[in-house]
């Protein structure tokens, strides 16, 4: 089970003051760009990074090349992913535009495999799925704050937007933390390159696609991961295979399906999976949730001990309810996208090794998928 790895970059404001940054040209540090970025945070208070680069027409990875607390990182993301291990607890966070997840704890078991460009760390905590050959720079940043200086450890594509981030925070190791940074420090790093994000190739017509094929090879499945070799076989976006496989294995619901979802799963004490990815990233929460879920402003939230989630609700355009077979029997999940279909956030029922489906899980979803019937 995955979250695609890839998303849309956010497009920029229509309104932004001024573009910083021209296509293909190297980012310089500029002091003119520092100092416009601190003027929006002056106008708008706890304005994060991601939104005032939208703003100014840059990424977010060219607002920290100028940041003067900030340090580039070498490029050898496999050693320094594998280094995180000695430094105890830390927040890992992942996000796309919609979607955040963060989760505190220490790196543990990492495998690294540079001849596919990917990665992994699987924890308790911390579970993370790296594809590293989307990974183009990193930094190390420190920031005052009012609760005293921050520091992390923020990693970006070409296109300079976040594939993740690393905060340090109270329980970590300050001697092993301080020996990572110099180690990874690269003070003699050439200047950021950013690319605009490559226009996404023009889908094939739902008629051009063998429909009939397709559903026979969703029905053979084995594994849920046999889903990407599908899309790419028939030429088909995730989406429109949602659309197109019938709906006794995939079913369109309101947007607000999620939020009933998490609401349910938090009442009922089932444990879940929650995938959030990024251009070069997945996160996932294996476990419950536990404690908190509020709305403040347009983000719905969880708010757990060691685990955060938080999802702009008016950014889901779909919900789908999805089912894929595998030899463990069928794998139920809701998943959400966006308008330009997106897919933003996956939620499974918690399966350990060769375990099947909880009927209870199954039956949540079915209750959810099909109200009229509960």
């Amino acid at each position: 089970m995955s979250l695609d790895a890839s998303s849309a970059p956010s497009q920029a404001s229509a309104s932004a003051p001024q573009a910083w940054a021209s296509e293909q040209q190297p980012a310089q540090p500029s002091e003119a760009l520092w100092q416009h970025w601190q003027n929006l945070k002056q106008a708008q208070p706890g304005l994060r990074a991601r939104d005032a680069a939208e703003q100014l027409a840059v990424s977010e990875a060219e607002l920290l090349a100028c940041h003067p607390q900030s340090l580039r990182l070498d490029e050898d993301w496999g050693t320094l992913i594998t280094d995180l291990r000695a430094v105890g607890p830390v927040m890992a966070l992942t996000r796309n535009h919609a979607a955040v997840i963060e989760k505190t704890g220490p790196f543990e078991e990492v495998s690294i495999y540079p001849e596919h460009g990917m990665g992994q760390v699987v924890g308790e905590a911390i579970d993370l799925r790296l594809f590293l050959r989307h990974w183009k720079s990193g930094f190390l940043l420190r920031e005052t704050t009012d609760t005293g200086v921050r520091e992390s450890l923020q990693f970006f594509d070409g296109n300079g937007t976040a594939v993740h981030k690393i905060y340090r925070v109270k329980a970590t190791d300050t001697m092993a933390w301080e020996a990572l940074i110099a180690r990874h420090r690269w003070p003699q790093a050439p200047a950021l390159q950013v690319a605009s994000a490559p226009a996404a190739p023009p889908a094939v017509a739902d008629a051009d696609i063998d429909a009939d094929g397709l559903r026979m090879a969703w029905e053979a499945m084995r594994n849920t991961h046999d889903v990407f070799g599908l899309l790419r076989r028939f030429q088909v976006e995730r989406r429109q295979a949602l659309r197109l496989v019938g709906s006794d294995l995939a079913r369109c619901l309101a947007p607000n399906r999620y939020q009933t979802l998490l609401e349910r799963v938090h009442e009922q004490g089932l444990p879940v999976m929650l995938f959030v990815g990024s251009p070069g990233c997945i996160q996932i929460h294996s476990g419950l949730i536990q404690k908190r879920l509020v709305t403040v402003g347009p983000w719905y939230n969880i708010l757990d001990p060691d685990f955060n989630l938080h999802l702009r609700m008016e950014a889901i355009a779909e919900s789908w309810l999805v089912r894929k077979p595998t030899d463990q029997g069928v794998v139920t999940s809701l998943e959400c996208y966006d308008a330009a279909g997106a897919l933003l956030l996956q939620c499974f029922g918690l399966r350990k090794g060769g375990e099947s489906e909880s009927p209870q899980w199954r039956a949540l979803l079915d209750e959810i998928a099909y109200p009229e019937q509960a």
